[in-house]
């Protein structure tokens, strides 16, 4: 396992000399320390950054050839995939099916931006047809420099990998800094760009605190770009100290998402995706559907095989076959989720299941799937984002109470319906005040489709071509074309 900073294409010692420790919060166990970087490495890296962006010459390679890097970092993570995703696990402490998917996802992420890249070369002018034939227009796309990325920790290598691919793809140069608890597999990235030979300064790693190595990128004026994804008062943070210096920003935050099941809907299929919607990764996504709405003509027997499926759920160490629900990543996360849980039985809802530390786990982060009943609208657990294994589910009469049920939140990430006439789904799909509408499914990402969220659920849209534009800058270029002078002036 990697332990120390990557900046400028070598493998660095924090300069004060700090460190963090790693917890598997399957065991609470100390598993590695690594660096804890000061705002005097992240100088450090973004003096790097800089210099391989306005000296070096990668924003003038190719697409082409960037996309070379991109496919040669591809293949190094699918070359050390297994690795990588015990890796995941041991940091983050999903069960390993989940984290190997993660790190295909990442490594596909990484091919995609690599055909992104060519296609820049294809098309690197736009034409403007202009009123005054004595002027010629184009505009051209650059790269906008210096990215600075902060991600989270539910999804380590993959939130590296969505920003980290647009941005080299764009031609931008990249510090990174992962979230203080799951570092190691951004380690291991830099490993493998290292290893594809990437440039020096291209891609910078800085390991430590949000505070401290985050705050030093957010505020360092050799940085042009920030990207963010995590929570909604940190992001706002973000935003404000970006306004500071006028960097560009994109902001991926967190959510409260609806899930709005009709009553032709089959119920063993909608048990399924309300499952899938919530207790993938432990309930830590910022699009996890944990608002469940469920028309009232179905809404006892739904629940009732909620209940009955969500108590099958193996829980465990994520390394063992067969588990599906592994720790929370931290015990304060842990925490967190737990007081949350009783706050809400507090304001008046039911447990209908889970709720508590599932019996044998005397160690670890463990928590079983929980069901909400009886929610009030107004109480924390149905607003507020709780970002465990935790639904909060109630009946619904109508189709415009329903939508005006989902939309009552101050995000706007996802939404899903389930219903078996296309056109009523499409139809409350269309009403969602929502970036990601899912029909018949909940949580299916997709590297070419766009990602964010309306509202406080953030500014921008990551994956597919929209990803890309998020490290790009539009350019106009007019030329007087005419031999005739312009004679204003000068007659």
């Amino acid at each position: 396992m990697r332990s120390e900073l990557y900046i400028d294409g070598n493998w660095v010692k924090p300069l004060k000399g700090g460190v963090c420790e790693v917890i598997d919060p399957a065991t609470e166990d100390v598993v590695q320390t690594i660096a804890a970087a000061t705002a005097e490495d992240v100088d450090v890296a973004v003096r790097a950054a800089r210099r391989a962006f306005d000296k070096d010459g990668w924003p003038k390679l190719s697409g082409t050839q960037r996309a070379k890097y991109l496919r040669a970092i591809a293949k190094g993570i699918r070359a050390r995939q297994a690795e990588i995703a015990r890796l995941e696990v041991i940091d983050n402490g999903k069960p390993l099916p989940e984290a190997d998917w993660d790190i295909a996802d990442a490594a596909g992420c990484f091919d995609f931006y690599a055909g992104l890249a060519e296609q820049l070369d294809n098309n690197p002018v736009e034409t403007i047809a202009l009123a005054d034939d004595r002027f010629t227009s184009k505009a051209v796309r650059e790269p906008i420099g210096v990215a600075g990325a902060i991600i989270p920790w539910n999804y380590p290598l993959l939130m590296a990998a969505w920003k980290v691919a647009p941005a080299l793809a764009a031609g931008c140069t990249v510090v990174l800094k992962p979230a203080e608890l799951t570092s190691l597999t951004a380690l291991e990235l830099a490993a493998v760009a290292d290893e594809a030979g990437l440039p020096p300064g291209v891609l910078n790693i800085v390991t430590g605190s949000g505070s401290v190595a985050g705050q030093a990128i957010i505020d360092h004026k050799g940085v042009d770009k920030l990207a963010f994804t995590g929570s909604g008062p940190v992001g706002s943070k973000i935003m404000a100290a970006a306004a500071r210096d006028i960097k560009r920003i994109s902001l991926e935050l967190g959510g409260k998402s609806p899930f709005v099941v009709f009553d032709d809907a089959d119920i063993d299929e909608a048990v399924e995706w309300i499952m899938f919607g919530i207790f993938w990764n432990q309930g830590q996504v910022c699009s996890a559907t944990s608002r469940v709405l469920v028309h009232q003509k179905i809404y006892e027997r739904l629940l009732s095989r909620l209940v009955e499926e969500t108590g099958k759920i193996r829980i465990g160490n994520g390394l063992e076959e067969g588990v599906l629900l592994g720790p929370l990543v931290s015990k304060r996360q842990y925490d967190q989720v737990v007081a949350a849980i009783e706050g809400a039985r507090k304001a008046g809802a039911t447990i209908a299941c889970g709720g508590t530390r599932p019996e044998g786990f005397d160690k670890g982060y463990y928590l079983r799937p929980t069901v909400l009943t009886d929610v009030p609208l107004d109480s924390a657990a149905w607003v507020e984002e709780i970002f465990g294994p935790v639904v909060c589910i109630r009946p619904f009469e109508s189709e415009e109470e329903a939508i005006e049920l989902a939309n009552d939140s101050r995000f706007g990430l996802a939404a899903a319906v389930m219903s078996k006439d296309d056109s009523r789904a499409e139809r409350v799909a269309a009403a969602f005040r929502a970036g990601i509408v899912w029909i018949n499914c909940s949580q299916p990402t997709f590297t070419e489709a766009p990602w964010g969220g309306y509202k406080e659920s953030g500014i921008g849209r990551e994956l597919g071509r929209w990803g890309l534009e998020n490290y790009l800058e539009t350019k106009q270029i007019t030329k007087y074309v005419t031999d005739k002078p312009w004679g204003w002036y000068i007659k």
